[in-house]
């Protein structure tokens, strides 16, 4: 595991070790040293130095080196697809559909390259005019999480790069070898010295240094709730921009007249995919009490069946570490010692595995919607369900939580489709339809998911700012009256 700092590979100056251990088999996979504040500052100082140079060519051109960086990645799939088996722990399939979820946002991103524009517009007199340009930021800090460890590297470092900004990107140090892998790919591709910088480390140790650092414009983050407000108590000193990408309890609603079929297959993606440590996973299950007793049977009767592995025939991988199982169980436990019933699953929820950190579907009923099963984020194979009578309860219910990410509603009602898109508060909502979001697709929430946004050409002018320039071609220069008076 090493760091690229301004255009060379080193190891980290980090005073302990950071030890990974496999989600597969709970075994030591690797150790490496973190960066330090040292390799960090460095870091962000070359990417400092390196922006004038980078802004300054065309979108044209550095589009061509994400192209290439494209290019290198698809034609070498297969390892990117071992690295993320190997350290996250997703079955293979879900390996393939990440990587490919990198190819084709690096694709989509460069190919905006002579779409973005600004714009003139009219000033108080014929010859005058306000040139609007967009211009990028500067240094962006990229702060990636370990549940997708490809795809939200290519992300940020795509609309980041075509817009002219240079990065320093952190990713989780749970899983480091992905990001240390396409980063190579992208040097390989031509990026120059300093404009793309990868370092590795605890969030805890060097985190406040990378968002606090008076070079740093723009941070872009995906993860945690509590670390977004980390981020953003400590990036107010440097009025830093912000795009946060934070917790997720998509609600999972399912009507009286749905096709529950499609709602059931689409359920079991929603909730197991990657093991549900995805921010737009179904984490609360709400069912019309006309099909409730039924689509719940059909629904048990799958996640009995899902297989635990990380094999091509495996349904469901493990989850990222130690840590994660135990909070996961104790949440379980804590929901039964509160009433709560289990449709699927143990108390316990032990693995049948003598190693790795396996965890099987956990259904649970019987709790209101101001238990922390229906409020906190579980982020793991454990779903509360409920029956609704009426869409205002549905509603209601729906949206009763701190988050605003992602929602599902599975109905054949035209008019109660349109009406949940306009009261449905979140920033996604998908009707009859699994997800995820799609690169065109603007990927933002409400509340305490954070702010701004990924994805689309929206995403990308996050990542740039509007500059101002007022020009008067006259020869004769009319000065406001209030200013006259001041002359």
């Amino acid at each position: 595991m090493k760091m690229y700092v301004n255009g060379e590979w080193k190891n980290g100056d980090g005073k302990d070790s950071i030890k990974k251990f496999s989600p597969i088999s709970g075994k030591l996979l690797y150790e490496f040293r973190p960066a330090s504040k040292g390799d960090l500052k460095e870091a962000i100082e070359s990417a400092h130095d390196a922006f004038p140079k980078w802004s300054s060519i065309t979108s044209t051109a550095r589009a061509k080196i994400i192209f290439k960086a494209k290019e290198l990645i698809e034609r070498k799939r297969r390892e990117l697809e071992s690295i993320i088996m190997l350290e996250n722990g997703k079955i293979p399939k879900e390996a393939e559909e990440e990587v490919d979820g990198v190819i084709d946002q690096l694709q989509y991103y460069a190919e905006f390259a002579r779409k973005l524009r600004g714009d003139i517009v009219e000033g108080d007199t014929a010859s005058r005019k306000i040139f609007q340009y967009l211009v990028p930021y500067g240094v962006v800090a990229a702060i990636t999480p370990w549940n997708f460890p490809a795809a939200m590297v290519a992300r940020k470092l795509a609309p980041a790069l075509l817009t002219g900004n240079t990065v320093v990107l952190k990713p989780s140090s749970d899983t480091p070898m992905s990001a240390e892998w396409i980063t190579r790919k992208f040097a390989d591709a031509g990026v120059p010295k300093g404009v793309l910088n990868m370092i590795a480390g605890k969030g805890s140790e060097i985190g406040d240094e990378i968002v606090s650092n008076k070079l740093v414009s723009l941070v872009t983050m995906t993860g945690s709730t509590s670390t977004g407000q980390r981020i953003m108590e400590k990036a107010s000193g440097n009025m830093a921009k912000l795009v946060l990408e934070l917790g997720g309890k998509a609600p999972f609603m399912v009507w009286k007249d749905a096709d529950l079929a499609n709602a059931l297959k689409t359920l079991a993606w929603a909730k197991y995919w990657n093991a549900g440590q995805s921010c737009i996973a179904a984490e609360r299950l709400y069912v019309h009490e006309e099909v409730y007793g039924k689509f719940m049977r059909m629904f048990a009767e799958l996640s009995r069946k899902i297989s635990i592995g990380n094999t091509s025939s495996s349904d469901m991988g493990p989850l990222i570490n130690a840590s994660a199982m135990k909070n996961i169980g104790d949440a379980v436990r804590y929901s039964v010692e509160k009433g709560g019933r289990l449709l699927v699953g143990k108390v316990a929820a032990p693995s049948r595995y003598k190693y790795g950190y396996y965890m099987y579907p956990e259904i649970i009923e019987g709790l209101g919607q101001k238990s922390k099963l229906f409020q906190d984020e579980i982020f793991g194979p454990v779903i509360g369900a409920m029956k609704i009578s009426n869409k205002d309860e549905m509603f209601d219910l729906a949206n009763d939580s701190k988050y605003g990410l992602a929602s599902y509603l599975f109905t054949n009602d035209f008019s109660l489709a349109q009406e949940a898109s306009e009261r449905i508060r979140f920033g996604e909502l998908y009707i009859n339809m699994p997800g995820p979001e799609s690169s065109q697709g603007y990927h933002t929430g409400f509340r305490m998911t954070g702010q701004a946004g990924e994805g689309s050409v929206y995403g990308i002018l996050e990542y740039l700012k509007r500059k101002n320039v007022y020009v008067d071609y006259s020869k004769k220069i009319e000065i406001p009256t209030v200013r006259k008076r001041l002359l």
